[in-house]
């Protein structure tokens, strides 16, 4: 085992990450990916922009179209979207509905989901019609594989594969460009879940979906509440806005925004997030944190003999199966992600799986390499104790 404080080899700290935010030292916190966690700059900002609603509320509302728009605008810059091909939301469920929707299903449509899907989306699918979920084994050894089980998994009635880009427990890429190249041409529509995806891939539309999502307040520093919806060309005018508002002859995607008298802060602040991973060196945030995550997960493997997963290269979350028996249900890997929480000192995410879970953890730049040798050594007691 290493000595604490890092090896030969170990990723150094981040200059200046740590000081960026202002989470609790006493805790290690390894799920960046679950909730994500605000700079304190864009926290600033945030607090200013609630100030100035607060200061004077005519000036402010009546000015809130247009400066989402020019929000907006900013977020798509570092995207690589068409600022008008995108639209705020509050989060990747919202996102889901408003895409499902616009597609107007008809009885006997099929929607192809994945077992690893996020639990809100895939309800969400479900609401709308009847759904097929394509069994993904968390051991599958790579990105063909996924996708020639997806495929596999289609039906003549199958009109849409709702599929996330980043799995959530795996943390491995599921909607590929080739995957998603082969739906197209088989008539499926594509609607990607990027929960995970804007500030952690440098592309994060490659593949060109019909409808793409992404949660903006994990990887890209924003404040809670803030995430965008994309939508190619061929189906932005179906997209219904969530309530009846004064921007609705505007059709997407201000009429998808405006919700009149709402709190639009955290919209107003999402461009100062991934301006500040630009300004810190984007390419530079994504391989430190890539590779602090492979170190920390070699680490956790090689300590406690925890199998890490198949994975996909550069991303900045790793999961690991935990022994057979424990997390098999959402209510078990719940009291295991709080125990590990209060006897540890760790955030972490556990998964449930028929058989045994896993084990999620992040790589941000706050982090340091001590952090994942304590979670190591700890959970190894706590493991040879269960």
């Amino acid at each position: 085992m290493r000595a604490r404080g890092g090896g030969p080899g170990t990723p150094g700290g981040f200059p200046g990450g740590p000081e960026l935010f202002r989470l609790t030292p006493e805790i290690a916190h390894l799920n960046h990916g679950s909730f994500g966690a605000v700079p304190t700059p864009v926290a600033r900002v945030h607090r200013d922009l609630a100030a100035e609603a607060a200061a004077d509320p005519d000036a402010f509302f009546l000015g809130v179209p247009d400066r989402v728009a020019a929000a907006r605008g900013r977020v798509a810059a570092h995207l690589g979207a068409d600022p008008e091909g995108i639209a705020f939301v509050t989060n990747a469920t919202e996102a889901a509905g408003l895409a499902l929707d616009a597609l107007r299903l008809d009885d006997g449509d099929e929607i192809l989901v994945t077992d690893h899907g996020y639990g809100t989306v895939v309800a969400a699918a479900a609401r709308r019609a009847r759904t097929v979920t394509v069994a993904l084994d968390p051991d599958l050894p790579d990105e063909d594989a996924v996708r020639e089980a997806v495929i596999a998994g289609l039906t003549p009635r199958t009109k849409v594969a709702l599929l996330d880009h980043i799995s959530s427990p795996t943390a491995r890429t599921v909607a590929g460009p080739r995957l998603l190249a082969e739906l197209r041409e088989r008539g499926v529509t594509t609607v990607v879940d990027g929960a995970h995806a804007p500030g952690m891939l440098a592309e994060p539309l490659a593949g060109r979906p019909d409808f793409w999502f992404g949660n903006l307040h994990k990887w890209a520093y924003a404040p809670p509440g803030t995430a965008v919806l994309a939508v190619a060309p061929a189906h932005r005018a179906r997209v219904s806005p969530p309530v009846p508002s004064w921007e609705d002859e505007r059709g997407f995607p201000r009429a998808v925004e405006y919700r009149a008298t709402a709190d639009y802060t955290g919209w107003l602040a999402a461009p100062e997030g991934l301006d500040l991973i630009a300004g810190l060196g984007a390419a530079h945030v994504r391989a430190h944190n890539s590779e602090l995550v492979r170190r920390g997960a070699e680490l956790l493997a090689d300590v406690t003999g925890l199998t890490p997963l198949p994975h996909t290269e550069g991303l900045a979350m790793r999961s690991l199966r935990l022994p057979e028996g424990l997390a098999r249900t959402q209510r078990e890997a719940a009291a295991l992600r709080e125990e590990i929480a209060a006897r540890l000192g760790c955030r972490v995410l556990i998964w449930p799986w028929p058989g045994g879970g896993g084990i999620r953890i992040s790589g941000q730049i706050y982090n340091r390499a001590e952090e994942y040798e304590r979670l190591a050594v700890d959970l190894r007691a706590l493991l040879a104790a269960t």
